[in-house]
């Protein structure tokens, strides 16, 4: 289906809840629960509902609809039953192969929609691996440092304000301060892959990424590696279009295959009409979709 997958395995414990579907001694489906709440004032609750359900599944036979089917209803009724289901807050998660096309009709009859995707860069995109492109007239990029905090963190809000329009992203009142104090940390760093673009001297853009060593939680994700992860990128309104997001991602690239990096993971908001074509030009594809249905009774 997808090279780019991780081999299968067996689902996380999650909640302890399995779910199945088929005969018990020849399951056809199975799947567990994980529930999340997060912490107020942190950056993870910027990037969806504050109690959080995520239903990983492991289906296989010839009837893919059908048993993905058996699996979330069941899932729906385990959690109706969890404290506070209707709350506001609250969103049920499935992450699934993008190219697994059998299932897309049954998580949308559910009511689970299609809101972001983890898309991936393995190789040559359109301007090649870790080749450098022109810069824009009067544009410049450079690693960032400490000095550059209040420009990092303004540009990085910007992607956040833009992205929650379409229901994914949360802009909380906590997002600048946690955005700064993440900002921090990282320019804080010798050598920090945080890269700040500036036309004739005033903040234009800025990506910010991790190496393999601080991208091992979404490795597992993809079946190949090194993986390093792009964290956020984004340009003030006034340089959308001009080619700044293209050469701070041509900088990245080339970054990190002096790193040795194979493999480029990063999140993009699925309804986003800039993102999902901007992404495709710098050679990322969908590897996982994720579907999201909240508050929890919006779960079918």
């Amino acid at each position: 289906m997808d090279p780019l997958l991780p081999e299968p395995s067996v689902p996380p414990a999650g909640c302890g809840e399995w779910l199945t579907a088929g005969p018990a001694d020849a399951p056809t489906a199975v799947a567990t629960c994980g529930h999340w709440t997060g912490e107020p004032g942190t950056l993870e609750l910027c990037w969806g509902a504050a109690r959080r359900f995520g239903l990983t599944a492991r289906v296989a036979g010839p009837d893919v609809a059908g048993s993905l089917d058996t699996v979330l209803s069941a899932w729906r009724d385990h959690l109706a039953a969890q404290p506070g289901w209707d709350d506001a807050d609250t969103s049920a998660n499935v992450s699934w192969p993008s190219r697994d096309v059998e299932g897309v009709a049954t998580l949308l009859r559910h009511g689970l929609q299609p809101m972001a995707v983890v898309a991936v860069r393995t190789g040559p995109g359109r301007s090649g691996l870790g080749e450098q492109r022109e810069l824009p007239p009067g544009v410049r990029i450079r690693r960032a440092g400490p000095a550059d905090l209040d420009a990092v963190v303004s540009l990085e809000h910007e992607v956040v304000r833009y992205d929650a329009y379409f229901g994914e992203v949360v802009d909380r009142p906590w997002t600048v301060g946690a955005l700064r104090a993440e900002a921090a940390t990282a320019l804080a760093a010798p050598e920090p892959w945080v890269w700040l673009a500036e036309r004739d001297g005033q903040p234009a853009g800025v990506l910010h990424a991790q190496r393999p060593a601080d991208a091992a939680w979404i490795a597992p994700l993809v079946g190949r590696g090194p993986v390093a992860y792009n964290l956020l990128t984004g340009v003030s309104p006034a340089e959308r279009g001009t080619g700044v997001g293209a050469a701070l991602t041509a900088r990245f690239h080339a970054e990190a295959a002096a790193a040795g990096v194979t493999v480029t993971l990063l999140h993009h908001t699925q309804l986003n009409p800039r993102s999902v074509p901007f992404w495709s030009q710098q050679g990322y594809r969908p590897l996982w979709t994720i579907y999201v249905a909240g508050p929890l009774p919006d779960l079918r």
